[in-house]
């Protein structure tokens, strides 16, 4: 529509110079000049409800990126949180396995005192022992032998006293040994 008008204004510009009609007249009677007007006004008119689209469309960008950045923001926070608990959690890992080590060390050589300590009281006890048996087995030997000498003791007496008593001094001997025999039983 501006154009058409613009257009034929040019043309009735051109026939008027051709005819030497043309004289100069007051710029608001121009139709350049009211094409300018109305090209400015509905600049100005549009501008308001256009910028605050453009700012609208920019706040919200701004508000879109905004809330990404906080996004990343509390996600790196939460990552940093993250890597903090497990790096205590390592440390912790880290530091209940050097007790467990420490724990298992010790009670290995408290183990390994203690099989020390209870193999020294069994070769002790195993060597009382031995010595008991020794003791006993020369005790019994002694006593074997003792009454070995008993008996042969007992044995030779016998010959001798029956080669050499007669039968009357051999009961009246047995008299006298039951005769006492009370005497030395109490």
């Amino acid at each position: 529509m501006i154009s058409t008008a613009f257009a034929a204004e040019a043309t009735e510009h051109a026939e008027h110079a051709a005819h030497g009609l043309y004289h100069a007249a007051h710029f608001w009677m121009d139709a350049h000049f009211w094409v300018h007007v109305a090209f400015f006004l509905v600049v100005a008119m549009a501008y308001r409800p256009v910028a605050r689209g453009v700012a609208a469309a920019l706040d919200a960008r701004t508000a879109k990126i905004r809330a990404r950045l906080d996004e990343a923001r509390k996600l790196r926070e939460d990552a940093q949180e993250m890597l903090a608990a497990y790096q205590r959690k390592q440390r912790d890992a880290v530091r209940e396995a050097e007790e467990i080590i420490a724990h298992a060390k010790a009670e290995a050589k408290r183990l390994a005192e203690q099989a020390a300590k209870d193999l020294e009281e069994t070769v002790a006890r195993r060597e009382r022992m031995a010595m008991e048996r020794i003791a006993q087995a020369e005790a019994q030997a002694a006593k074997d032998v003792q009454d070995l000498a008993v008996d042969v003791a007992i044995s030779a007496a016998r010959q001798v006293l029956t080669q050499s008593i007669s039968a009357v001094q051999a009961a009246t001997l047995v008299d006298a040994a039951i005769g006492e025999l009370p005497k030395k039983l109490h």
